[in-house]
């Protein structure tokens, strides 16, 4: 079953299974990651700088890889904000981006980010005989980023099966796992909890500075959801 249903794959617990993780150093991602080493997935992170002003996230993911036993983390410099366009990104909006949208469009988006990330995260499956990637993509993201939802993923697949050897060849299409699709982030957090994420080594907050400025959605959104979880956030 891919991310269009929002559910991760089946495995049972000990069968190691290669899986590559789009690791940002957030929340979301380190309970993707750590629920795909739960149903025994050997993790290959990827870290993707791209020019964000929250480029803090890294240092969050290498020590999220580390305390997960990642077999392999790779931190890529993506020249995405060269030809892409976003308040995300340095350099283009004066203030941390805020609540809001911009038309239907949540204020956050970039272009077609998660469409470059997904084609990396393919190319590094297919050199590892990876045949998933898992991502920390959640409800709040599908119900307004075009490149969070199910149709996108599923057109992702797709694209991945034709134009990879391991695909057109070899009959092993990579599937995209988005195990949060359908939780919001009080769920996030309380799973999280299960499964032993440190949150202390996660890192959400997209103003750049040195601590979280708790005006961000990416702060509001995370705060809310462990005062509705009924646990302390150790970053707050």
């Amino acid at each position: 079953m891919s991310a269009a249903a929002g559910r991760a794959r089946g495995g049972k617990k000990g069968v190691s299974l290669r899986a590559v993780v789009l690791l940002s150093g957030g929340l979301d991602s380190a309970v993707a990651a750590a629920w795909a080493r739960s149903r025994g997935r050997e993790l290959h992170a990827l870290t993707l700088l791209y020019g964000q002003r929250h480029a803090r996230e890294a240092a969050a993911a290498r020590a999220q890889a580390r305390a997960l036993g990642a077999a392999r983390h790779e931190v890529l410099r993506v020249p995405l904000a060269r030809v892409a366009q976003g308040s995300l990104l340095k350099g283009r909006a004066a203030s941390p981006p805020g609540a809001g949208k911009a038309g239907p469009i949540p204020a956050t988006y970039v272009t077609f980010r998660n469409g470059v990330f997904l084609s990396l995260a393919f190319s590094f499956a297919e050199a590892v005989g990876a045949r998933e990637v898992w991502g920390g993509w959640c409800r709040t993201d599908h119900s307004g980023y075009p490149d969070c939802r199910p149709a996108f993923f599923r057109a992702m697949e797709r694209a991945a099966s034709l134009g990879t050897r391991a695909g057109s060849q070899e009959g092993r299409g990579i599937s995209v796992v988005a195990p949060l699709a359908g939780l919001g982030k009080e769920q996030t957090v309380r799973k999280g909890r299960i499964l032993g994420v440190d949150f202390a080594r996660t890192w959400s907050c997209y103003a750049g500075g040195r601590v979280p400025c708790g005006r961000c959605d990416a702060c509001r959104f995370r705060a809310e959801g462990f005062r509705l979880a009924g646990l302390r956030d150790p970053l707050a």
